[in-house]
């Protein structure tokens, strides 16, 4: 029977394949099946990660202090009963030795069974137990990356119309899916700026997120269809519909065929003004795309995904050489690399990182680095050396006031001292810009101006911090919306006080990959685009057919717009029009 589940769309394209289910625990490592003489190796190796977990356990509950809260020994309680249940302990092993899946694999399969049986349950306190089962599943996985047997791995293989569907896919995850043939993804949670949305619409993958359901009701190997245009997954579907949808395919194919033809034409307005168009990388093995669109360079190198899924901190040597790839294979094309923005979504995986309270307002990105100076001024050095082999400009993340960013500037002259007494080379004139994301920063920006070179605004951040919405949950995503008049005068703000003292000023947020307001930040001034590299060539199509001076009077009357109705038709009608 075919039926349609609705949620949002973070692609225009359409993706038809079969699904495949992910497990509801962290799929940081790989699936892959284990040689028969390596079995009960593994099966120890799992083995020995519960142990782990439950000696952990019983020395959490052992060094509460007395004025400790009852709910906190309560709930320590409750995961040292799970941790010790044979349906979590035992179970796996028997998949290891049964199916010879590795430890992880076996383990997330386990846990997603359970979770399953949580969820049938008709009593709401029992259902709520399948949290502690995820906290305990998890926990047991961070220990098993901490004792990986690789050597006999062989990776589980994808085929290019397989769909994945999850309840939810953090950024760290979607890492494991570069490279590798995959038609799209859908998931219950998550938003249109999600990290993980950013890396899938990086991966120029089709996607549904925040379909709520999609999880419990798609069957394994089911026939899918992803309308990423209009936030639809069609299961089942009939001989018309997919007939209809694969005519959708050919003609984004074709489209995509004379979007190529536009690789090595200079992104020049129809008045004469030059656009630059750069590309968003999350790894160096991301250059293979920005280069193949002959992007203006990398505006946003976000330096984080360096450190996701391994259990120890990339040291100086380590990051100095990725980043020196990067420099290196586009030079003389800028590159810039944002210092670690860690927290929300993307939290690390070694044992001293504590996932903050409210993670998108607690210690996170440039907070997170001036709390941790030794770990701030080793990336700044491998930054720094780096940027002796091309340009390279240096954007801090999340500044929110002028004492914040001056202790930042003091850390990268300290970066420099150090630098010069080992006599390593660096550019000494390099550039160091900040993110506007935070209504603080553009508010007080006349002050923050005289201390940097040039500006970049995360549009992503900035809507959820004015509009005080999680940009990555469901529940709230309707009221995520960065045309909201805020958001606009803020980002309108930005680039006109910026551009008045003469500082370089850029929007690397979704915003600059969506085609539908290319127009209005052409209007609003803006000159410098960052976006993922799927993205840069429908971009530059649209500036080819826009007028920038015909733009800025549409613009302001956006800006004089209150109501998101008036807005949302006034930037149709901008789209509309033949200049």
């Amino acid at each position: 029977m075919t039926f349609s589940i609705h949620g949002i769309g973070v692609s225009t394209k359409i993706a038809i394949g079969k699904a495949h289910l992910l497990a509801h625990v962290s799929l940081e490592a790989p699936h892959y099946l284990i040689a028969p003489d390596r079995i009960e190796a593994e099966v120890q190796r799992f083995a020995d990660a519960v142990r782990n977990v439950q000696d952990e356990l019983t020395e959490l509950q052992a060094s509460l202090d007395d004025d400790a809260p009852h709910e906190m020994g309560a709930i320590l309680s409750v995961h040292g009963m799970i941790a010790q249940d044979t349906m979590l302990t035992q179970t796996p092993q028997e998949l290891i030795r049964d199916k010879k899946y590795n430890a992880e694999w076996a383990l997330s399969e386990q846990v997603n069974e359970l979770v399953e049986q949580f969820d049938a349950f008709e009593d709401e306190y029992l259902r709520e137990r399948k949290h502690d089962v995820m906290q305990i599943g998890t926990r047991i996985m961070r220990a098993l990356r901490g004792h990986v047997i690789s050597e006999q791995a062989t990776p589980q293989a994808f085929a290019d119309d397989m769909i994945l569907v999850a309840h939810d896919i953090s950024p760290a995850d979607m890492l494991q899916f570069k490279g590798r043939a995959l038609a799209g993804f859908i998931t219950d949670l998550g938003g249109t700026t999600s990290h993980t949305a950013i890396v899938a619409r990086g991966l120029g993958v089709p996607a549904v997120v925040a379909t709520g359901q999609a999880r419990s009701i798609i069957r394994e190997h089911e026939l899918v269809i992803i309308d990423g245009i209009n936030g639809v997954v069609l299961v089942n579907p009939d001989e018309l519909l997919l007939a209809h949808y694969r005519g959708l395919q050919i003609e984004q194919q074709l489209h995509q065929t004379s979007l190529n033809t536009l690789v090595d034409t200079p992104a020049l307005s129809m008045d004469g003004k030059t656009i630059k168009l750069m590309a968003n990388i999350e790894l160096p093995s991301d250059l293979d795309g920005v280069t193949a669109v002959n992007a203006d360079g990398v505006g946003l190198f976000r330096s984080e995904f360096l450190f996701l899924n391994r259990t120890s901190l990339p040291d100086e040597e380590e990051q100095y050489l990725a980043y020196r790839k990067v420099v290196q294979t586009l030079s003389p094309k800028p590159v810039t690399i944002r210092t670690l923005d860690i927290g929300a979504d993307k939290g690390l995986s070694t044992d001293d990182y504590e996932v903050p309270l409210n993670p998108a307002l607690g210690l996170r990105a440039v907070r997170y680095s001036l709390a941790h100076p030794d770990l701030f001024l080793t990336q700044l050095r491998a930054v720094l050396r780096a940027s002796a082999f091309g340009v390279v400009k240096l954007l801090l993340p999340m500044i929110s006031g002028v004492e914040q960013l001056k202790q930042a500037l003091t850390l990268i002259e300290q970066a420099r001292e150090q630098l010069r007494e080992r006599h390593q080379a660096f550019d000494a004139h390099i550039q160091v810009g900040i993110m506007v994301e935070i209504p603080s920063a553009a508010l007080i920006l006349p002050a923050l101006l005289p201390l940097i070179d040039f500006v970049s605004i995360g549009t992503n951040d900035l809507t959820q911090y004015t509009l005080a919405v999680d940009r990555g949950d469901a529940e709230v995503g309707h009221l995520y919306n960065e045309t909201h008049p805020a958001v606009l005068g803020l980002i309108a703000y930005t680039i006109r006080t910026t551009q008045r003292a003469h500082k370089g000023i850029s929007v690397c947020g979704e915003m600059a990959g969506d085609v539908k307001l290319t127009r209005l930040l052409l209007g609003f001034g803006l000159e410098d685009f960052s976006m993922q590299a799927a993205q840069v060539l429908s971009v530059k199509e649209r500036v080819l057919m826009a007028s920038v001076k015909k733009s800025r009077k549409a613009a302001t009357q956006v800006l004089n717009a209150f109501e998101m109705a008036e807005i949302a038709r006034l930037i149709r009608e901008l789209n509309e029009r033949r200049f």
